[in-house]
């Protein structure tokens, strides 16, 4: 199935099953999300002992509403129709065409097919564990971890580390350090790896990068820009188009080659 275009002000609802999911892939879910629009809505359900517990770090940290639902009976999860009517909502109320659903449970794929009917599209984050039956459901399924899947990104493990290897250094006012964080060949593998031509234009990289981390500055890597940024890239490619502006790719004879970025 051709992979589905998204106009890059599409607005996103990130809606997390928290009762069925671990919170180490929310961080995931938001870098892959990031590529489809801006995030307008970003809420957890899950009873009190899931977000009392285990999930309230996560969800504070990455502004995430955390929506309560108890149980009035016993073995009745009120968490999943709380999603399923607020995706609704959602959609009616035009605050958001695409949703990323972040869980691995097979029930909600009715309300894949419900907001899809309604000419919504539909991501999946979830696990291995992932049923066909909601892989299929919705227009892209991404499983985390996502070792298996090249094309997609690290999983939070890996970024953590990537993240410690690239911390930003304070510039010299003399000699700036010129830094190649690992997070930007990520980013392109993930945009280009949903085009058929196999690039991405630099203002929606720049976008995407600006999405996925708010605070992000090519000067922060002693850059002056994000095209001199990428041009210190051996792993990427940089085409001036006819119209004056760039495209980027990945440079596949150097991806074959063993060449890290730092």
């Amino acid at each position: 199935m051709e992979t589905p275009t998204f106009n890059a002000e599409s607005r996103v609802a990130v809606l997390v099953d928290c009762d069925n999911t671990t919170p180490e892939i929310l961080e995931f879910a938001l870098r892959v999300v990031a590529q489809f629009g801006r995030v307008v809505l970003r809420r957890g359900y899950g009873n009190h002992a899931t977000l009392a517990n285990k999930w309230q770090e996560a969800l504070v940290r990455l502004a995430f509403t955390p929506c309560l639902q108890y149980q009035y009976v016993a073995g009745k999860n009120t968490s999943d129709i709380a999603l399923a009517l607020d995706a609704m909502e959602a959609l009616f109320d035009q605050r958001a065409e695409h949703f990323c659903l972040v869980t691995s449970d097979s029930d909600f794929a009715y309300l894949c097919r419900k907001l899809r009917e309604r000419g919504a599209s539909i991501c999946i984050v979830g696990e291995k564990k992932t049923p066909d039956a909601l892989r299929n459901a919705s227009d892209q399924f991404f499983e985390w971890p996502a070792e298996s899947n090249p094309a997609q990104i690290t999983e939070p493990a890996e970024l953590k580390v990537a993240a410690e290897k690239t911390e930003p250094v304070k510039a010299s006012s003399s000699s700036p350090v010129k830094r190649r964080p690992k997070f930007i060949i990520e980013a392109v593998s993930l945009l280009v790896g949903n085009t058929s031509e196999g690039k991405v234009s630099l203002g929606h990289l720049g976008q995407y990068l600006k999405r996925t981390d708010p605070a992000f500055s090519p000067q922060t890597y002693g850059h002056t820009g994000l095209l001199d940024m990428l041009k210190t890239y051996d792993r990427l490619t940089l085409k001036k188009e006819d119209g004056g502006h760039y495209n980027v790719s990945l440079n596949q004879q150097r991806e074959k080659s063993s060449d890290p970025q730092e």
